[in-house]
């Protein structure tokens, strides 16, 4: 079956085939059904005159053209037939119909172009041949109406041959180009959805990776800010507990020290929550529901970003390196034993790194606070040409029950928040017991 333009402007494809036969639709088939109706009708009036010339009865001739002129009816599926049939019946004069129809559906239909052009150029050529013969046997130099002599026949001829050909297979070639342009385009834009909706399906799973990301993030921050504080409190309820009625001065001020962090810790975790409850970032993502349209993958890592830096931004600078004294000595106010000692060139580094700097040794003061209570502590900074190191390295505790003495919980986030705020710079993050029975936590980070 050849398909023709008009077969694919009914938008239907094989497997919704609603018509009969070879028909897309019913209305394809009523519309070819009257086309062959007239040519038919119009071959037959014609096969009169054709019958006469011949000699034969007028009825042959009806059901000759007649005949011909159904042909129109399978156009669809056999155009190179109806035109064939065209060709077959020009010298007798009829199927004009047909054949103006029979070559648009050729030249719209899928057929080899040089199967087009050679029934094109047989059409013409018979239509050339047939007008030519009739011009010169009839009497019209006598007529008045047209003049010429005798380059009125091959005018004519000419004139017949171009008007009857060149209009349909122009036009047919023109529906079958738009035709094939439109399905190629349909395709693209298929093909584009199809391409569309995985981008969007791979943007929604990275705007989820980046909605965890930054929930890990804001809850080690939190974890941060809020466990060393919390956990001092609890060293110095501890204390004061201990020491209320032996000692009521060092009582007051351990009572003066917890009220202190406690107003501190509930100041930063109060500016941290606020942040996150009116920031654009985390927020925006944590409520959004899965996106349907395609998120560029720059687009999810500056919103994961504007979301991570949003908190950091709004709260100020951050901790440093600068108050790592403070920090220890506010451990050592708590009854710890630490040491600080500061190795090289003190100078100024990037935020982040100050900010991961310090919460290292912040989380592993806190560690000793929870796990080996009055052991000794001793915290060595060290500021090298291209990093900064930092080891804090605790002896075993002096009894046996003095870890749990404060009965500090522990959530097992420290040593892995650590080490992802160093790997997430560049850096190394070692940590484990030492042969003394006491615990190590060390980490190098790029200065850059």
């Amino acid at each position: 079956m050849t398909t023709t333009g008009e077969d694919h402007h009914t938008g239907a494809g094989a497997g919704e085939r609603a018509g009969p036969w070879w028909w897309e639709r019913w209305r394809g088939a009523l519309f070819d059904g009257g086309l062959a109706l007239v040519s038919a009708v119009e071959c037959a009036v014609e096969g009169v005159e054709f019958a006469r010339d011949a000699a034969l009865p007028e009825a042959v001739g009806v059901v000759f053209g007649a005949t011909a002129g159904s042909v129109l009816l399978v156009r669809r599926m056999w155009p190179v037939a109806v035109v064939l049939v065209f060709i077959a019946v020009a010298p007798a004069q009829m199927g004009y119909l047909m054949g103006l129809v029979g070559l648009y559906t050729l030249a719209a239909s899928e057929a080899p172009r040089r199967i087009i052009g050679a029934l094109s150029g047989m059409a013409f050529a018979g239509v050339f041949i047939v007008w030519f013969v009739q011009a010169t046997q009839s009497d019209l130099r006598g007529d008045g109406a047209v003049g010429g002599g005798e380059a009125f026949a091959p005018f004519l001829a000419l004139t017949m041959a171009i008007g009857l050909t060149a209009p349909p297979v122009l036009l047919g070639l023109y529906v079958g180009a738009r035709r094939r342009l439109m399905e190629s385009l349909r395709e693209r834009a298929d093909s584009l959805e199809r391409e569309l909706q995985l981008l969007a399906e791979r943007a929604e799973e990275r705007a989820e990776w980046a909605r965890g990301e930054e929930r890990t993030r804001i809850a080690r921050e939190m974890h941060d800010v809020v466990a060393h504080r919390v956990s001092l409190m609890v060293v110095h309820a501890a204390a004061l507990q201990a020491v209320a009625r032996k000692d009521p001065e060092k009582a007051v001020r351990n009572a003066a020290l917890v009220g202190d962090m406690g107003r501190q810790a509930l100041t930063e975790l109060r500016e941290m929550l606020g942040v996150l409850r009116s920031g654009e970032g985390f927020s925006s993502m944590a409520r959004v529901e899965p996106v349907s349209v395609p998120v560029p993958l720059a687009a999810v890592g500056a919103a994961a970003a504007a979301a991570a830096s949003r908190a950091e931004d709004e709260l100020g600078e951050g901790p440093c390196l600068a108050e790592l004294e403070v920090l220890v000595g506010q451990s050592a106010a708590a009854g710890m034993v630490v040491e600080l000692s500061v190795e090289g060139e003190v100078r100024v580094y990037a935020a982040e790194v100050e900010q991961t700097a310090y919460r290292v040794v912040q989380e592993a003061l806190t560690n000793v606070h929870k796990h080996a209570a009055g052991a000794k502590t001793h915290v060595r900074l060290a500021h090298r040409a291209a990093e900064i190191a930092m080891q804090v390295e605790n002896g075993p505790p002096p009894e046996p029950g003095a870890a749990g003495a404060a009965r500090l919980p522990s959530g097992g986030n420290g040593l892995l928040g650590m080490k992802e705020r160093v790997a997430e710079l560049g850096g190394v993050f070692v940590s484990g017991p030492t042969e003394a029975g006491g615990f190590r936590v060390s980490a190098v980070i790029p200065a850059a």
